[in-house]
């Protein structure tokens, strides 16, 4: 059941982004994979529930390429609080350079969708990014930095309301089973943050960061018109899955 709906989203999106298709039938293909991905993450749930131990809470390490690789990862921290997952940002230092990554906890369906979703927002935004020129006065590197975190900001609030509508349509469905959406998408959460906590146990919270660009507008501008429902087709020698 799982891979027959995350077939017909990738569908979906396959036929969104086929050149033959009209602006209008690109437009309807992307609405429908959108509503399709907020409410899939919510019915596996909702199994998981009926039937414990259909799930397990597994991760998978997502590679931040440069530049700006670090607000890439607040991107990707967004995108995984919102769809019920837990990230750790990973620096690796070496040959004079620093690697970035992010490692995701989470269940199986959450961390498909996530994984699918970031890699989609990567895309967007840096398609977005190199068309913008940067303002006046501004300096390149701190303005994109800035409109990164501006991204990723509305990103997470999307995500959000997403999920509480996709979760309060469910509600009778849930109570069907003896539970409530809340209480079984919090606890999700709390099993991911828990699996993040046993594989770093000495985790620290990052220092805030002041930075002095002036593109968090602009940035959280274009995440309000990023389409969450298309995601890109990545190959799977380029990801590393366990779970």
């Amino acid at each position: 059941m799982y891979d027959d709906k995350l077939a017909r989203i990738r569908k979906l999106l396959a036929q969104a982004e086929d050149p033959a298709a009209t602006t209008a039938e690109a437009e309807a293909f992307n609405a429908k994979a959108a509503e399709l991905m907020a409410r899939h993450g919510v019915d596996a749930a909702l199994l998981a529930a009926a039937d414990p131990g259909r799930e397990v809470v597994g991760d998978l390490t997502v590679e931040l390429l440069a530049p700006y690789a670090y607000e890439k990862g607040t991107l990707g921290a967004a995108v995984a609080r919102g769809l019920r997952c837990s990230a750790v940002l990973r620096k690796q230092r070496g040959g004079g350079e620093t690697a970035h990554s992010l490692h995701l906890f989470g269940h199986t369906t959450d961390l498909v969708l996530a994984e699918m979703l970031l890699t989609s927002l990567m895309v967007q935004g840096t398609g977005e990014l190199t068309r913008r020129p940067v303002p006046p006065g501004e300096h390149p590197a701190a303005y994109r930095r800035t409109w990164w975190l501006g991204f990723a900001s509305a990103i997470g609030r999307r995500l959000e309301e997403a999920e509480a509508a996709a979760a309060r349509d469910s509600e009778a469905d849930f109570a069907a089973v003896g539970t409530s959406a809340a209480l079984v998408l919090a606890d999700r959460a709390t099993l991911a943050e828990r699996s993040a906590a046993d594989a770093y146990p000495r985790l620290r919270t990052a220092r805030p960061r002041y930075l002095s660009g002036g593109g968090i507008a602009d940035g959280h501008a274009a995440g309000e018109r990023a389409d969450l429902g298309r995601a890109t087709r990545v190959r799977a020698a380029d990801r590393k899955r366990l779970g």
